[in-house]
């Protein structure tokens, strides 16, 4: 794929729309590697130049930097994606690779909580004509995946079952084909839910820029 960075940009004299802010995961880890590729993929196809599509991210520069003297117009990759939806900009198959499967989404704690953001992602799954099923704890109740504060990173504490190992039976009871989420970290642990459930045949998880890059025209 050809990216331009902000160099190439300016070297030709140019200024970026949009300033793709890939971050960690999305850079160096081959699962969040695909999510990044995806999302580009729809941005190059809607013909905007390269946001970010990592919540943690996107909390961090919205929210913190501005103590630094760092204050942006930051937006997350699903109010992107609602936008572009909005502006009639994606266009999307007419029989849809996920019509009538069934997708439940998982809420990312700094997405959802720390910022507010429910609506967005949801809208943008509505464009698949799929059946949108939530689970009990979903929203502002909804359960962490367990990567949250660098959780993922350390060995857990005493208790009687992983943080993630828990949400993902949960959206594995709806009796959904895909579990959607909008955060690497979420889909790392959603996935591995998944294979410690032995369910990797039956249910795939997603990011919503996947479902989105896999269904346009």
């Amino acid at each position: 794929m050809h990216v331009p960075t902000v160099a190439d940009l300016v070297a030709n004299g140019k200024a970026p729309e949009v300033l793709f802010w890939v971050g960690c995961a999305g850079s160096f880890d081959q699962r969040a590697q695909k999510i990044t590729k995806a999302f580009a993929t729809i941005l190059n196809k809607v013909g905007v130049n390269l946001v970010t599509s990592c919540p943690h991210c996107f909390n961090i520069l919205k929210n913190e930097y501005p103590v630094l003297g760092g204050n942006y117009e930051v937006i997350h990759h699903t109010i992107f994606l609602q936008q572009l939806i909005d502006d009639g900009k994606i266009k999307m198959k007419e029989v849809g690779t996920f019509i009538g499967k069934r997708i439940t989404y998982h809420d990312s704690c700094y997405l959802g909580r720390a910022n507010d953001i429910y609506e967005a992602p949801r809208k943008v799954l509505e464009l698949l004509d799929a059946e949108l099923v939530e689970m009990k704890r979903c929203r502002s109740n909804g359960l962490c995946c367990g990567a949250g504060g660098a959780q993922m990173f350390k060995e857990e504490e005493k208790g009687t079952i992983r943080v993630n190992f828990e949400r993902t039976n949960e959206a594995i009871a709806t009796g959904s084909e895909i579990i959607a989420s909008a955060c690497p970290f979420c889909n790392t642990m959603l996935t591995d839910g998944v294979k410690n459930a032995e369910k990797e045949e039956n249910v795939k998880v997603m990011d919503v820029a996947e479902l989105i890059a896999a269904n346009m025209e």
